[in-house]
């Protein structure tokens, strides 16, 4: 049983006083530390120039596509650029690369061309290697000429 002291009178209150202080000092804090950051995203559209009669699509808009195909042991199979089929001769591979971007460098402020590798699960990672030294560029006497620089790779196919 509870006793009651009729003469004093229970205080029954939460002191809010610190609790606002908590609260200011974590708005404080997150006002503070709150970044601005610039919207995300590639907004350089290009824009073709008006009075182009002749839409002719030049094979380096889309990235190029390198499909590397393996047996069961890993080893390259077949490769193919863009649907054309080259065996396993990686020097055929970058002279259809030469021959579809050519080795002039992009202009300042372009984009070069770009090329998506897709490749077995299985496949060795010295055949990829190669395929990326072949697309990527090549030495000629002391000069190094670029090919493409953009190199994606798709989701490997077991």
């Amino acid at each position: 049983m509870k006793i009651r002291n009729r003469g004093e009178a229970e205080k029954s209150g939460l002191n809010m006083t610190s609790m606002i202080d908590v609260v200011f000092l974590l708005l404080i804090f997150f006002v503070m530390t709150f970044k601005i950051v610039e919207l995300e995203g590639d907004f350089s559209v290009r824009m073709p120039l008006a009075g182009s009669d002749s839409m002719t699509m030049d094979p380096t808009d889309l990235p190029l596509k390198l499909r590397l195909q393996a047996d069961e042991n890993g080893k390259l199979t077949t490769m193919s650029l863009n649907e054309i089929n080259l065996g396993t001769d990686f020097d055929q591979l970058r002279a259809n690369v030469v021959e579809l971007i050519g080795t002039t460098a992009p202009v300042e402020g372009e984009d070069g061309p770009e090329i998506e590798i897709d490749t077995d699960y299985n496949l060795r990672y010295e055949y990829v290697i190669r395929s990326i030294t072949a697309v990527s560029g090549y030495k000629q006497g002391n000069e190094v000429v670029k090919l493409i620089e953009k190199i994606k790779f798709a989701k490997p196919r077991r």
